[in-house]
């Protein structure tokens, strides 16, 4: 969590950024939203309306409200398929007649070891997804999607979710849970992928960037110092495991006790989930093992 910000923007108002973009956040804040979900509309006459949000009647409303006149909506893009995210997007859908369009169903980019851990019972441990999402189109890394006034490149940006992507137009990224200045990015197994997450800190590392919009919180002025900071805190995390695992074999349990001193307790699942996605990566660079099938329950050790 980052020191608090002076983001505090009015619900359903909507906000000039750059480039043709304008920002509205839904009435949703919480702990894992912060002060509401970013919803992105870009363009000048046929708008693209990047992650609609939760299903709230009020924010589909200001979504339309905000509609300039000779203006009209050609595109619904969803970043990823949590429940703060992508729920409003039928429902945009059919009252303007755009497409939805997504990397594909909650499912979609699941790593082959995390369908593995899903298939053993895990499951939630996040922000909820949503399970009846399903675009009208589908989009691959390196598609590009047009509008008569912008070009929105599609990078593939799994871990906080599979399907998760990103938005590059130009040099400006609209990065969704992948990157925020407010805090880090969630990544829960069976459906966040610590591997994943890293590779793809690093794939969005390789460009040069401008400025970052979040799927939560204020834009980012500075991505590459941002990802960064995020590769490194994420290191960091992984050192403080491997060096609680040199004691002797632990439990994912025992290592987030140990590691998360200072947190509250109601806190301490969602740490117990980071800790498991640290611990099937580091089994997955064979710096560490198991003595049992791989799941949040299992005895951890380091390899000799």
């Amino acid at each position: 969590m980052q020191p608090p910000d002076d983001f505090d923007p009015i619900h359903g108002e909507p906000e000039r950024l750059e480039h043709g973009v304008r920002r509205l956040v839904a009435p949703n804040p919480s702990p894992m939203t912060y002060r509401g979900t970013n919803t992105y509309l870009v363009g000048h006459r046929e708008l693209a309306v990047i992650d609609p949000g939760p299903a709230n009647e009020a924010h589909l409303e200001a979504i339309l409200a905000a509609l300039e006149p000779g203006q009209s909506i050609s595109h619904i893009i969803v970043t990823h398929s949590h429940s703060d995210h992508s729920p409003l997007a039928r429902p945009l859908a059919e009252r303007t007649g755009a497409p939805i369009l997504a990397f594909g169903g909650p499912q979609a980019g699941r790593s082959a070891v995390m369908a593995e851990i899903a298939a053993s019972g895990l499951a939630g441990g996040g922000e909820g997804i949503d399970l009846g999402f399903a675009p009208d189109q589908t989009v691959e890394h390196g598609a590009v999607i047009e509008g008569d006034d912008w070009q929105l490149e599609v990078i593939h940006t799994p871990g906080h979710l599979g399907n998760h992507i990103a938005l590059a137009m130009g040099d400006v990224c609209f990065t969704a849970d992948h990157v925020m200045g407010w805090a880090t990015s969630l990544v829960s197994p069976p459906d966040g992928d610590l591997t994943d997450f890293m590779a793809s800190c690093r794939r969005l590392r390789d460009r040069r960037w401008t400025s970052f919009h979040p799927g939560h919180g204020a834009p980012i002025a500075d991505p590459a110092g941002r990802l960064d900071w995020l590769i490194e805190h994420r290191l960091g995390r992984e050192a403080q495991i491997l060096e609680a695992l040199a004691d002797g074999p632990a439990t994912t349990a025992d290592l987030t006790r140990r590691i998360y001193t200072d947190v509250h307790p109601a806190l301490i699942p969602a740490a117990e989930r980071n800790v498991f996605a640290h611990l099937v990566d580091l089994t997955g660079q064979k710096r560490i093992e198991t003595e049992g099938p791989l799941g949040i329950a299992a005895l951890f050790s380091r390899r000799a």
